[in-house]
């Protein structure tokens, strides 16, 4: 048998290769060496040896065909531990070890103990010339199987890939800790450690959801903002579930203890009636300093008890932040997630989808789970199939990074390299921080009720300060006096912020926002007075003319000059009336001009699903897009069209916190159908209609929800109108429904112009879009307002009328047809364009000319229990003075609509002849 070296690799090659179809084809001793060495090895059909070989070995090393085999198995153990190491790292706090991995034990690849000083080439590693296999491994393991387990391997871009590799196998995944950093380390568990012991010492049985257990969230927080400010990041907007919020509060973002004491006694209700939300949930805002004197601006945002939900906010916020500055990747967001939540809440999946979306793109967001092995009282086992929390992560090319939370300075490893991951390639990261609940779900909760042996291992565990500051001593580098010295000087500030709470002259501070807010305002509709929305007409046709034009080079669909580019030019001239898609884009252009941003998202609103909007042409021979909003005047404001991901809760969740963070933009979103926006329910009930009322915040987010019942099912006809009304209080939101184009252009110019921010709901239009009724005429838009209630521009007279129909959207135009078509001249209709705030005084002007003895009949087409019929019978019912008011609708239903399009237009045919005939008594 010949040595193996370079000249006769291939020869060796070619002789496995034969052995390998079929062993009766190579000689006897090459049939005997590979019987040996390759079926010891298992390896199969598919093996092959390693491509490149290092000059002969020596001293010690394999030789000959028994080197080719065993570095080919090395190299596969190599890559076996970049893939599956994790699976037995030391992650777990609680001690528990992980299972033996086939794939990384020496058998498992034909290699026993008798190999370990048996030198292999390690390029692979990083490393030139040959190596003794147990350096091979014990530098793995280092790397890979310590406190820190990394998933990186699913990853596609060899570059990232390799950054990571390289980055970890260089360093055996550990970096020197020098004394300035370990006190910093120190100092920092020692804060999260004090302010938690103190709570329980001076508020016995308060719930807080303490950090006991994951103290180490605090360090790595800490570090977090030492690398953002080095990586010239300056704004960080955080979201956080409950666990461990007050802890990050006070020492994270420095709320000031004596006022977060002063929350636990709860002395000041008044100032709290009917508003707010417990302190556990509460957002702040402050600004810190790194080591070096940077200066960060922190934002934790508020967040309700449904977990995930806050994580696309933070997004917005970020994505808003960063919209108005030049270099967008000073602003980052962080997202502190559970370890059952971030596992079981599908709003996760749809925000990590949405990472790298550009409409949505934020350049990187850092997620931490703070592990605690356990949800409320369900444990890992029967709450994921998953090996890990973070295994959803894996749908993203992103490293996630599991790390031992007792092991500080794991952590600190961990976050330097998720931070530097995160500056180098613009993209999320993951640390699943493992750690433990040292009480329950909350400090009155008893865990050993469902966990009796997990919870008598944690009461048996030391503090992770206890343990980290043994370490220390061992080190020789931090002394005893050192760490009791900085424990009693934190103690001693938390005695005095506890005192200064008991003061009965304490001035609580509300938490408000300003800066770019200082210039809007919230409270009632009625102290706010309208302003002009008009725009004179020279204006609107240039804008026209503006949004026609196209590049020489750009080829529209065949369909777009007369659908679109023809069509506009004869309203400019006044022509043709004005329908309702280009009263949008004259209401976006006349605000674009006019300095107001405008950012619409939602499924396929780039063309719009009833194909009326066309924002975005594109080039029927290259695909290109071309946007002519972005084109009106060099000084526009920007313009943003992003149609979305089929996702509605993220991305209204997104864009409300888009709104959060920039309040002189128009931000709206649009449902493809009204109903869609019941995927979103959390947002609208937790965030968007208690914003003012649970944050202190303002927020002026449009949601377009097309609506109305033509024959298209259940789930194609109502917006679910009823919900918003039954949610209407304090003036929190205005909900509309629109019956022309000029009262849509300006009711969205209101929204800007107005310094009066609240949410606006528009129950949209789809027969309405391309309606020939349904118009406006240019003068409606240079002269006029919005108005809440329009009159009856018939000419019946009112003297004569012994009927009133009172009506919104859609219907208008049926009832009006159905009125022409009896010769009805004794019926008025009435048009109820903005149900809330309820237009009291409007209405009664609108009625002030008719008989007091017509009554007035409320005609709508959802079912009884559904629209605006119970909600009218409140608020309207006395407003109506000297009018008797009844309500007509299609019989109570547990479903919106039928899906017959047959049985909608009988019921349509008899809800129409009911408005005109039925006995009002």
């Amino acid at each position: 048998m010949s040595e193996l070296n370079p000249s006769n690799l291939a020869f060796v090659e070619e002789q496995l290769e034969r052995y390998l179809a079929d062993p009766g084809t190579v000689e006897p001793e090459w049939r005997e060496y590979f019987a040996r060495t390759v079926n010891g090895a298992r390896v199969g059909p598919s093996f092959r040896p390693a491509s490149i070989f290092h000059a002969p070995p020596s001293n010690g090393a394999a030789s000959g065909v028994a080197d080719c085999v065993k570095q080919e198995m090395v190299d596969q153990l190599i890559r076996a531990f970049r893939v599956r190491g994790h699976r037995i790292a030391q992650l777990d706090p609680l001690g528990g070890e992980p299972e033996p991995f086939p794939e990384l034990q020496l058998e498992h690849y034909g290699l026993s103990e008798a190999d370990l000083n048996v030198r292999f080439a390690c390029k692979a590693l990083g490393f030139e010339g040959l190596h003794p296999l147990h350096e091979i491994l014990s530098r793995l393991h280092n790397t890979y199987c310590r406190s820190i387990g990394v998933q990186f391997m699913h990853i596609d871009d060899p570059t990232v890939k390799f950054w990571l590799q390289e980055r970890m196998e260089s360093s055996e995944n550990r970096r020197v800790i020098p004394r300035e950093e370990q006190l910093r380390i120190l100092t920092r568990l020692t804060d999260a450690e004090l302010f938690e012991s103190f709570l329980q010492k001076k508020f016995v049985g308060a719930k807080r959801f303490s950090l006991e257990g994951g103290e180490s969230l605090i360090p790595l927080l800490d570090l977090m903002l030492e690398d953002a400010g080095n990586h010239g990041v300056d704004e960080v907007v955080i979201g956080m579930a409950h666990r461990g919020r007050i802890n990050v509060l006070a020492n994270i973002m420095q709320k000031d203890a004596g006022q977060i004491f002063r929350e636990f006694v709860d002395k000041d209700p008044g100032i709290h009636f009917g508003r707010g939300d417990v302190k556990y949930h509460q957002g702040y805002a402050s600004t810190w300093t790194t080591s070096e004197g940077k200066k960060l601006r922190l934002e934790l945002c508020f967040n309700p008890s449904h977990l995930e939900f806050v994580g696309p906010v933070v997004l917005g916020r970020v994505r808003a932040r960063q919209d108005r500055r030049s270099d967008r990747f000073k602003v980052m967001g962080l997202v502190i997630h559970g370890d059952a939540a971030f596992a079981g809440q599908g709003v996760v999946q749809e925000q990590l989808n949405m990472s790298e979306i550009p409409g949505y793109r934020v350049g990187g967001t850092l997620h931490v789970i703070v592990n605690n092995q356990i949800g409320f009282t369900t444990s890992p086992g029967q709450s994921r199939s998953s090996t890990y929390p973070s295994d959803v992560a894996k749908m993203l090319q992103i490293p996630i990074l599991h790390v031992n939370g007792e092991h500080p300075e794991a952590v600190a490893q961990a976050i330097h390299l998720a931070m530097d991951f995160r500056e180098r390639f613009h993209k999320d990261v993951v640390i699943d921080m493992y750690c433990y609940r040292r009480h329950g779900h909350n400090e009155g909760d008893d865990p050993t009720f469902t966990q009796p042996l997990l919870y008598q291992n944690v009461r048996q565990r030391k503090s992770v300060r206890e343990g980290y500051l043994e370490s220390l001593l061992k080190l020789g580098e931090v002394t005893r006096e050192e760490a009791d010295e900085i424990a009693v000087r934190r103690l001693e500030h938390l005695e005095a912020e506890l005192n200064k709470s008991r003061d009965p002259n304490f001035d609580y501070q509300f938490h408000l926002a300003r800066g770019a807010w200082s210039h809007y305002r919230g409270g009632p509709d009625a102290a706010v007075p309208e302003v002009p929305t008009s725009v004179p007409r020279e204006r609107l046709q240039e804008l026209l003319g503006k949004m026609v034009e196209l590049p020489a080079s750009f080829t529209p669909h065949e369909k777009i000059p007369k659908l679109l580019v023809h069509s506009r030019l004869e309203m400019a001239e006044g022509k043709r009336p004005l329908d309702w898609g280009t009263a949008e884009a004259l209401a976006f252009a006349t605000l674009l001009t006019e300095g107001a941003p405008v950012r619409l998202s939602g499924q396929d609103v780039g063309r719009g699903t009833f194909s009326h909007r066309h924002a975005i042409l594109y080039d029927a021979r290259t695909g290109e897009p071309y946007v002519p909003l972005q084109h009106l005047a060099p000084d526009q404001a920007r313009f943003q069209v992003w149609d979305s991901p089929l996702t509605e809760t993220a991305v209204l969740a997104f864009e409300y916190g888009v709104c959060l963070d920039d309040p002189e933009a128009l931000v709206l979103w649009e449902a493809q159908f009204g109903d869609f926006c019941n995927v979103a329910q959390v947002i609208i009930d937790q965030f968007l209609v208690s914003s003012e009322d649970k944050w202190h915040r303002l927020n002026g987010l449009v949601m377009l929800l097309p609506h109305g019942f033509e024959g298209q099912g259940p789930e194609h006809s109502s917006a679910r109108l009823e919900r918003f009304l039954t949610l209407a209080a304090e003036d929190n939101i205005q909900v509309v429904n629109l019956t022309t184009p000029a009262q849509y252009f300006h009711c969205l110019r209101r929204q800007v112009l107005r310094p009066w921010r609240k949410p606006l709901v528009v129950m949209s239009p789809k027969s309405l879009l391309r309606h020939s009724e349904c118009s406006s005429s240019l003068e409606e838009l240079t002269s006029g307002t919005f108005q809440r209630v329009m009159p009856d521009r018939s000419k019946v007279d009112p003297e004569t009328v012994n009927r009133i129909l009172l009506c919104s959207g859609k219907l208008y135009y049926e009832l009006e047809h159905a009125r022409k078509a009896r010769g009805a001249n004794d019926v008025a209709i009435l048009r109820l364009e903005q149900y809330y705030p309820f237009p009291e005084g409007p209405l009664r002007q609108a009625l002030a000319g008719y008989p007091r003895t017509a009554p007035v009949l409320w005609v709508q087409e959802e079912p009884e229990n559904m629209g605006a019929a119970t909600f009218l019978k409140v608020r309207a019912a006395d407003k109506v003075v000297g009018h008797s008011f009844h309500t007509l609708s299609r019989p109570e239903s547990a479903s919106p609509a039928t899906g017959s399009q047959e049985s909608h237009r009988i019921e349509q045919e008899w809800l129409i002849e009911q408005a005109f005939t039925m006995a009002l008594t």
